[in-house]
Protein backbone atom coordinates (compact mmCIF):
# COMPACT_ATOMS: atom_id res chain seq x y z
CA UNK A 1 0.00 0.00 0.00
CA UNK A 2 1.20 3.20 -0.82
CA UNK A 3 2.24 5.52 2.32
CA UNK A 4 -0.15 8.37 2.27
CA UNK A 5 2.44 10.93 3.69
CA UNK A 6 4.83 10.40 0.82
CA UNK A 7 4.90 13.18 -1.84
CA UNK A 8 3.48 12.10 -4.91
CA UNK A 9 4.84 14.59 -7.05
CA UNK A 10 8.30 12.19 -6.19
CA UNK A 11 6.55 8.96 -7.30
CA UNK A 12 6.06 10.06 -11.11
CA UNK A 13 8.47 8.32 -13.67
CA UNK A 14 9.29 9.84 -16.59
CA UNK A 15 10.47 8.64 -19.71
CA UNK A 16 13.81 9.56 -19.05
CA UNK A 17 14.43 7.68 -16.00
CA UNK A 18 12.66 4.40 -17.74
CA UNK A 19 15.70 2.27 -18.55
CA UNK A 20 15.88 -1.41 -19.57
CA UNK A 21 18.87 -1.88 -17.23
CA UNK A 22 19.62 -0.17 -14.26
CA UNK A 23 23.10 -1.14 -12.42
CA UNK A 24 23.63 -0.51 -8.96
CA UNK A 25 27.58 -0.05 -8.95
CA UNK A 26 29.88 1.69 -11.28
CA UNK A 27 33.59 -0.09 -10.65
CA UNK A 28 35.24 -2.18 -13.24
CA UNK A 29 32.66 -4.61 -13.00
CA UNK A 30 29.69 -2.25 -13.47
CA UNK A 31 31.18 -0.20 -16.23
CA UNK A 32 32.34 -3.14 -17.93
CA UNK A 33 28.59 -4.66 -18.14
CA UNK A 34 27.10 -0.78 -19.47
CA UNK A 35 29.73 -1.46 -22.36
CA UNK A 36 28.43 -4.46 -23.93
CA UNK A 37 25.14 -3.21 -22.94
CA UNK A 38 25.31 0.19 -24.43
CA UNK A 39 26.96 -1.16 -26.98
CA UNK A 40 23.92 -3.60 -27.50
CA UNK A 41 21.77 -0.29 -27.72
CA UNK A 42 19.91 -0.60 -24.54
CA UNK A 43 19.15 2.44 -22.26
CA UNK A 44 21.21 2.09 -19.22
CA UNK A 45 21.93 3.50 -15.73
CA UNK A 46 24.71 3.32 -13.93
CA UNK A 47 24.00 4.51 -10.34
CA UNK A 48 27.38 4.96 -8.69
CA UNK A 49 27.73 5.77 -4.83
CA UNK A 50 31.79 6.56 -5.44
CA UNK A 51 33.29 4.08 -2.78
CA UNK A 52 35.46 1.63 -4.54
CA UNK A 53 37.06 -0.43 -3.12
CA UNK A 54 40.09 0.16 -4.40
CA UNK A 55 40.33 3.53 -3.55
CA UNK A 56 43.21 3.45 -1.08
CA UNK A 57 45.67 1.67 -3.65
CA UNK A 58 48.41 4.24 -5.82
CA UNK A 59 48.24 1.46 -8.91
CA UNK A 60 46.44 -1.02 -10.03
CA UNK A 61 47.86 -4.62 -11.13
CA UNK A 62 46.67 -7.97 -13.02
CA UNK A 63 44.42 -6.17 -15.43
CA UNK A 64 45.75 -6.86 -18.85
CA UNK A 65 46.78 -3.42 -20.71
CA UNK A 66 46.40 -1.62 -17.39
CA UNK A 67 48.44 -2.90 -15.16
CA UNK A 68 49.93 0.13 -12.68
CA UNK A 69 47.17 2.77 -14.05
CA UNK A 70 45.38 4.14 -10.94
CA UNK A 71 41.99 3.20 -10.18
CA UNK A 72 40.57 6.53 -10.35
CA UNK A 73 42.27 6.77 -13.44
CA UNK A 74 40.46 2.90 -14.77
CA UNK A 75 37.40 4.45 -13.73
CA UNK A 76 37.02 7.95 -15.73
CA UNK A 77 38.60 5.96 -18.84
CA UNK A 78 35.32 3.40 -18.37
CA UNK A 79 33.30 5.96 -17.87
CA UNK A 80 34.17 8.24 -21.09
CA UNK A 81 33.68 4.66 -22.99
CA UNK A 82 30.00 3.97 -21.78
CA UNK A 83 28.85 7.08 -22.01
CA UNK A 84 29.66 7.24 -25.71
CA UNK A 85 27.46 4.84 -26.21
CA UNK A 86 24.60 6.60 -24.34
CA UNK A 87 24.76 5.20 -20.92
CA UNK A 88 24.20 7.39 -18.24
CA UNK A 89 26.36 7.66 -14.90
CA UNK A 90 24.09 9.15 -12.17
CA UNK A 91 26.31 10.09 -9.03
CA UNK A 92 23.90 8.62 -6.59
CA UNK A 93 23.10 6.42 -3.66
CA UNK A 94 20.29 3.38 -4.30
CA UNK A 95 18.22 3.69 -1.37
CA UNK A 96 15.75 0.69 -2.61
CA UNK A 97 14.64 -1.59 -5.25
CA UNK A 98 10.82 -2.94 -5.10
CA UNK A 99 9.95 -5.59 -8.11
CA UNK A 100 6.73 -4.66 -9.86
CA UNK A 101 3.84 -6.71 -10.53
CA UNK A 102 2.59 -8.87 -13.42
CA UNK A 103 0.88 -6.59 -15.12
CA UNK A 104 4.08 -4.24 -14.56
CA UNK A 105 6.94 -6.17 -14.40
CA UNK A 106 10.43 -4.53 -13.45
CA UNK A 107 11.90 -2.62 -10.65
CA UNK A 108 11.46 0.76 -9.19
CA UNK A 109 15.02 2.32 -7.80
CA UNK A 110 14.67 4.79 -5.80
CA UNK A 111 17.83 7.38 -5.00
CA UNK A 112 19.32 8.82 -2.10
CA UNK A 113 18.49 12.48 -3.99
CA UNK A 114 15.07 11.91 -4.84
CA UNK A 115 15.12 10.34 -8.24
CA UNK A 116 13.01 7.71 -8.64
CA UNK A 117 14.02 4.88 -11.69
CA UNK A 118 12.14 1.80 -13.46
CA UNK A 119 14.12 -0.76 -14.43
CA UNK A 120 13.30 -3.77 -16.71
CA UNK A 121 16.49 -5.36 -15.23
CA UNK A 122 18.66 -4.89 -12.18
CA UNK A 123 22.28 -5.65 -12.05
CA UNK A 124 24.07 -5.23 -9.24
CA UNK A 125 27.72 -4.86 -8.50
CA UNK A 126 28.21 -3.17 -5.95
CA UNK A 127 31.79 -5.20 -4.66
CA UNK A 128 32.34 -5.48 -0.86
CA UNK A 129 34.31 -3.73 1.98
CA UNK A 130 37.73 -5.10 3.95
CA UNK A 131 36.97 -5.16 7.29
CA UNK A 132 40.66 -4.65 8.67
CA UNK A 133 42.08 -6.06 12.02
CA UNK A 134 42.01 -3.85 14.97
CA UNK A 135 45.16 -3.28 15.78
CA UNK A 136 46.78 0.59 15.75
CA UNK A 137 48.61 1.78 13.07
CA UNK A 138 47.10 -0.68 10.52
CA UNK A 139 44.69 1.24 9.51
CA UNK A 140 46.67 4.18 8.44
CA UNK A 141 49.16 2.58 6.51
CA UNK A 142 46.39 0.36 4.44
CA UNK A 143 46.68 0.79 0.63
CA UNK A 144 50.49 1.54 0.62
CA UNK A 145 52.53 -0.89 2.46
CA UNK A 146 49.90 -2.44 4.24
CA UNK A 147 47.96 -4.70 1.61
CA UNK A 148 45.55 -8.04 1.39
CA UNK A 149 46.12 -9.35 -1.95
CA UNK A 150 49.39 -10.74 -2.85
CA UNK A 151 48.55 -11.34 -6.51
CA UNK A 152 47.76 -7.28 -6.77
CA UNK A 153 50.78 -6.01 -4.69
CA UNK A 154 53.22 -8.73 -4.13
CA UNK A 155 55.51 -7.91 -6.73
CA UNK A 156 56.03 -4.11 -5.82
CA UNK A 157 57.57 -5.44 -2.43
CA UNK A 158 59.51 -8.62 -3.86
CA UNK A 159 62.48 -9.56 -1.76
CA UNK A 160 61.24 -7.25 1.14
CA UNK A 161 61.14 -8.34 4.55
CA UNK A 162 57.36 -9.15 4.85
CA UNK A 163 54.90 -9.87 7.18
CA UNK A 164 51.86 -11.73 7.27
CA UNK A 165 49.43 -10.59 10.16
CA UNK A 166 46.42 -14.12 10.26
CA UNK A 167 44.67 -15.85 12.31
CA UNK A 168 42.70 -18.73 11.49
CA UNK A 169 42.83 -21.76 9.48
CA UNK A 170 44.25 -19.47 6.37
CA UNK A 171 46.94 -18.07 8.36
CA UNK A 172 49.86 -20.52 6.91
CA UNK A 173 48.37 -20.70 3.70
CA UNK A 174 48.89 -16.79 2.99
CA UNK A 175 52.31 -17.13 4.82
CA UNK A 176 53.01 -19.98 1.98
CA UNK A 177 51.68 -17.56 -0.88
CA UNK A 178 53.55 -14.60 0.45
CA UNK A 179 56.63 -16.70 0.52
CA UNK A 180 56.72 -17.09 -3.18
CA UNK A 181 57.40 -13.41 -3.55
CA UNK A 182 60.34 -12.86 -0.69
CA UNK A 183 62.85 -15.25 0.65
CA UNK A 184 62.07 -13.27 4.05
CA UNK A 185 58.41 -13.68 5.57
CA UNK A 186 57.50 -13.83 8.81
CA UNK A 187 53.86 -14.98 10.09
CA UNK A 188 52.16 -13.59 13.01
CA UNK A 189 49.29 -15.34 13.75
CA UNK A 190 47.67 -14.01 17.44
CA UNK A 191 47.31 -16.58 19.76
CA UNK A 192 45.80 -19.05 17.58
CA UNK A 193 47.64 -22.32 17.51
CA UNK A 194 48.92 -23.36 14.25
CA UNK A 195 48.09 -26.94 13.01
CA UNK A 196 51.47 -29.14 13.18
CA UNK A 197 51.35 -30.02 9.14
CA UNK A 198 51.55 -25.89 8.81
CA UNK A 199 53.93 -25.19 11.28
CA UNK A 200 56.09 -27.61 9.43
CA UNK A 201 54.86 -26.79 6.09
CA UNK A 202 56.44 -23.19 7.09
CA UNK A 203 59.44 -24.47 8.72
CA UNK A 204 60.25 -26.31 5.27
CA UNK A 205 59.70 -22.67 3.36
CA UNK A 206 62.47 -20.84 5.80
CA UNK A 207 59.16 -18.39 7.22
CA UNK A 208 59.77 -17.90 10.94
CA UNK A 209 56.79 -17.64 12.81
CA UNK A 210 56.28 -15.01 15.67
CA UNK A 211 52.93 -16.22 18.11
CA UNK A 212 51.35 -13.72 20.57
CA UNK A 213 48.74 -10.92 20.32
CA UNK A 214 50.17 -7.92 17.90
CA UNK A 215 49.86 -4.73 19.49
CA UNK A 216 50.25 -2.35 17.18
CA UNK A 217 52.00 -2.03 13.45
CA UNK A 218 55.09 0.59 13.80
CA UNK A 219 55.76 3.18 11.08
CA UNK A 220 58.40 6.15 10.59
CA UNK A 221 58.37 9.05 7.98
CA UNK A 222 55.69 7.44 6.45
CA UNK A 223 56.61 3.85 6.08
CA UNK A 224 56.18 0.67 7.72
CA UNK A 225 59.35 -0.63 10.25
CA UNK A 226 57.79 -3.55 12.03
CA UNK A 227 55.29 -5.15 14.12
CA UNK A 228 54.80 -5.05 17.42
CA UNK A 229 53.85 -8.66 18.81
CA UNK A 230 54.25 -9.78 22.55
CA UNK A 231 56.54 -6.58 23.86
CA UNK A 232 59.02 -6.56 21.22
CA UNK A 233 59.39 -5.14 17.71
CA UNK A 234 59.91 -7.50 14.47
CA UNK A 235 61.39 -5.32 11.90
CA UNK A 236 59.06 -6.05 8.58
CA UNK A 237 58.83 -3.13 5.39
CA UNK A 238 55.48 -4.45 4.48
CA UNK A 239 52.44 -6.37 5.63
CA UNK A 240 49.96 -8.65 3.93
CA UNK A 241 46.92 -8.98 6.23
CA UNK A 242 43.53 -11.18 6.11
CA UNK A 243 40.50 -8.67 6.38
CA UNK A 244 37.17 -9.73 6.85
CA UNK A 245 35.27 -9.50 3.65
CA UNK A 246 31.72 -8.09 4.11
CA UNK A 247 29.48 -8.17 0.48
CA UNK A 248 27.73 -4.93 0.00
CA UNK A 249 24.52 -6.77 -0.93
CA UNK A 250 21.71 -5.30 1.33
CA UNK A 251 20.01 -4.81 -1.75
CA UNK A 252 20.17 -8.15 -2.85
CA UNK A 253 19.48 -9.05 0.20
CA UNK A 254 16.02 -7.08 0.65
CA UNK A 255 15.03 -8.26 -2.50
CA UNK A 256 14.98 -11.80 -1.63
CA UNK A 257 17.67 -13.40 -3.29
CA UNK A 258 18.92 -16.74 -1.57
CA UNK A 259 22.10 -16.58 -0.02
CA UNK A 260 24.56 -19.65 0.17
CA UNK A 261 25.47 -21.36 3.56
CA UNK A 262 28.87 -19.30 3.80
CA UNK A 263 26.62 -16.12 3.71
CA UNK A 264 26.78 -14.86 -0.15
CA UNK A 265 24.25 -14.21 -2.32
CA UNK A 266 23.98 -16.92 -4.44
CA UNK A 267 24.11 -16.04 -8.42
CA UNK A 268 25.02 -18.83 -11.47
CA UNK A 269 27.90 -18.78 -13.44
CA UNK A 270 25.59 -16.15 -15.78
CA UNK A 271 25.07 -14.17 -12.43
CA UNK A 272 21.84 -14.95 -12.20
CA UNK A 273 20.70 -14.42 -8.89
CA UNK A 274 17.38 -16.60 -7.50
CA UNK A 275 15.33 -13.55 -8.00
CA UNK A 276 13.88 -12.72 -11.74
CA UNK A 277 15.31 -10.18 -13.11
CA UNK A 278 18.07 -9.47 -10.70
CA UNK A 279 21.75 -10.43 -11.37
CA UNK A 280 24.95 -9.87 -9.65
CA UNK A 281 28.58 -9.82 -10.15
CA UNK A 282 32.47 -9.26 -9.07
CA UNK A 283 33.10 -9.12 -5.36
CA UNK A 284 29.51 -8.66 -3.95
CA UNK A 285 28.74 -12.26 -4.62
CA UNK A 286 32.73 -13.84 -5.18
CA UNK A 287 34.95 -12.28 -2.47
CA UNK A 288 37.98 -14.39 -4.36
CA UNK A 289 37.10 -11.90 -7.57
CA UNK A 290 40.07 -9.54 -8.69
CA UNK A 291 39.61 -6.88 -10.61
CA UNK A 292 39.69 -8.58 -14.02
CA UNK A 293 37.78 -11.01 -13.22
CA UNK A 294 35.26 -9.03 -11.64
CA UNK A 295 34.80 -7.05 -14.96
CA UNK A 296 34.88 -10.30 -17.06
CA UNK A 297 31.83 -12.36 -14.92
CA UNK A 298 30.24 -8.50 -15.27
CA UNK A 299 30.44 -8.65 -19.05
CA UNK A 300 28.72 -12.20 -18.86
CA UNK A 301 25.90 -11.44 -17.32
CA UNK A 302 25.33 -7.95 -19.31
CA UNK A 303 25.28 -10.68 -22.35
CA UNK A 304 22.80 -12.46 -20.81
CA UNK A 305 20.88 -9.43 -19.55
CA UNK A 306 20.06 -8.80 -23.11
CA UNK A 307 19.80 -12.28 -24.02
CA UNK A 308 16.31 -12.00 -21.65
CA UNK A 309 15.49 -8.73 -22.86
CA UNK A 310 15.38 -9.84 -26.53
CA UNK A 311 13.28 -12.64 -25.80
CA UNK A 312 10.88 -10.70 -23.52
CA UNK A 313 11.10 -7.63 -27.06
CA UNK A 314 9.58 -11.10 -28.86
CA UNK A 315 6.81 -12.17 -26.82
CA UNK A 316 5.78 -8.03 -26.61
CA UNK A 317 5.97 -7.92 -30.21
CA UNK A 318 3.73 -11.56 -30.36
CA UNK A 319 1.42 -10.06 -28.19
CA UNK A 320 0.84 -6.95 -29.88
Amino acid sequence: MRDPGRNLAVEVVTMNDSYDVVIVGGGAAGLSAALVLGRARRRVAVVDAGEPRNAPAAALHGFLSRDGMAPADLLAAGRREVTGYGVEIIEDKVLTAEPGSTAEPGFTVRLAGGRVLTARQLLVTTGLRDELPDIPGLTERWGDDVVACPYCHGYEVRDQPLGVVASGAMAAMKALLVRNWSADVVLFPGTDPLAPEDADRLAARGIRVEPGEVTRVVAADGKVTGVEVAGRTVPRTALFVQPEFVPADTLLRDLGCEVTEQGWVRADRTGATSVPGVWAAGNVVDPMAQLISAAGAASVAAGMINHELVLADAEDALAA
